[in-house]
């Protein structure tokens, strides 16, 4: 079978912490973690997937420890960005990116 899609996938888990951006909802917040990651989208397992269409806000925390030039100002670091549920499956979900995002360094 053909491989469609057009980034290249990593396997990797990043802790994630996913935001319903919904306004009639209450603040909801889901702890993931990511199974493979593209500059488009990413995958998370999970048992209570979001519906189809869904927005939310995603922060992906990215461990530096192995990213010298950084390591002695931040210990960690995070993407902020926006995106929509895309599939919704039993076992997991997928989200699409906005192409709007951050790289915020963190302390911690």
């Amino acid at each position: 079978m053909k491989e469609k899609r057009r980034l290249e996938r990593f396997d990797l888990e990043l802790p994630a912490t996913i935001e319903l951006l919904t306004p009639d909802q209450e603040k909801r917040l889901l702890n993931l973690l990511t199974t493979n990651i593209c500059s488009g989208g990413a995958y998370f397992h999970t048992t209570e997937p979001l519906p189809k269409g869904t927005q939310v806000k995603i922060d992906l925390v990215l461990p530096l420890e192995k990213l010298r030039k950084l390591k002695e100002e931040y210990k960690q670091a995070y993407i902020k960005v926006t995106g929509t549920v895309l599939r919704s499956e039993s076992e997991g979900m997928a989200i699409c990116f906005d192409e709007d995002y951050q790289l915020v360094g963190s302390a911690k």
